[in-house]
């Protein structure tokens, strides 16, 4: 149960880190506003989701130990969490395939036998609903607007296309507790998150790439190199000053 926990927590945790990086840089305030309060959401996410770890395993850690303690083997959010900014319809087309799956997942995991993890998504569903609405949107501006931003967005599709098969494909750990009930089977998922994501690519008039190779191995701790170095940012200050409070 803590390995799945660590699993969400991770995915938010990462990704958070990655929209933080457009604080002061997007391409205008609103937008710099949004990402940051996305941002701020989902390391709230995961804040929530490491507490839970800590009290099940009971060994007197706390969320900043999984945050700032772990190496980066030891982390198991997807890869495409990880993948850098890019341009600002990379950050869009990036965000746009995790919120689809994020959405589906937590609808589902409501459902859980475990009822704290069923509260914890209903509570995050109400975030992630905004989420995928925002993202949608810019799908659909980005791809209906210059011949530019429409150019970029084909482009980011096409990069970040084969980090999708890693979202719906269970590994060892989502199988068992898709048995027991408490986490929900990813392959039934699949089709409603590949039809969220083919209407909103089809309204954007863009296209996905037809038999990608799909990367994997986030989840069981096989990262790319991005994200050693998210972590030598954010787990700079605590690893050299260890027990450093403000």
């Amino acid at each position: 149960m803590t390995k799945y926990l660590l699993q969400l927590a991770d995915n938010a945790l990462i990704l958070g880190h990655r929209l933080g990086e457009w604080c002061g840089h997007a391409p205008e305030m609103e937008l710099d506003m949004a990402l940051t309060n996305i941002a701020l959401d989902l390391t709230g996410q995961a804040r929530s989701l490491y507490q839970r770890v800590a009290e099940l395993e009971g060994l007197g850690k706390d969320e900043d130990d999984y945050a700032y303690l772990r190496d980066a083997w030891e982390f198991r959010n997807v890869l495409l969490v990880e993948q850098p900014n890019g341009d600002f319809a990379y950050t869009i087309v990036r965000q746009f395939i995790f919120d689809a799956y994020n959405y589906y997942l937590h609808r589902a995991l409501t459902q859980s036998k475990d009822e704290w993890l069923a509260g914890f998504a209903a509570k995050s569903l109400k975030e992630i609903t905004y989420h995928l609405r925002f993202s949608s949107e810019w799908m659909l501006r980005l791809g209906d607007g210059t011949e530019v931003s429409h150019a970029k967005l084909q482009a980011a599709i096409e990069n970040l296309w084969n980090y999708t098969g890693e979202l719906t494909k269970p590994n060892e750990v989502e199988q068992a507790l898709t048995v027991q009930g408490i986490c929900p089977n990813l392959t039934q998922l699949k089709t409603e998150i590949e039809a969220k994501m083919t209407e909103v690519l089809a309204a954007a008039n863009v296209t996905a790439p037809v038999g990608a190779w799909m990367q994997s191995g986030g989840k069981d701790g096989s990262h790319s190199e991005h994200l050693g170095f998210i972590l030598a940012e954010m787990q700079f200050l605590q690893r050299a000053y260890p027990g450093l409070e403000w």
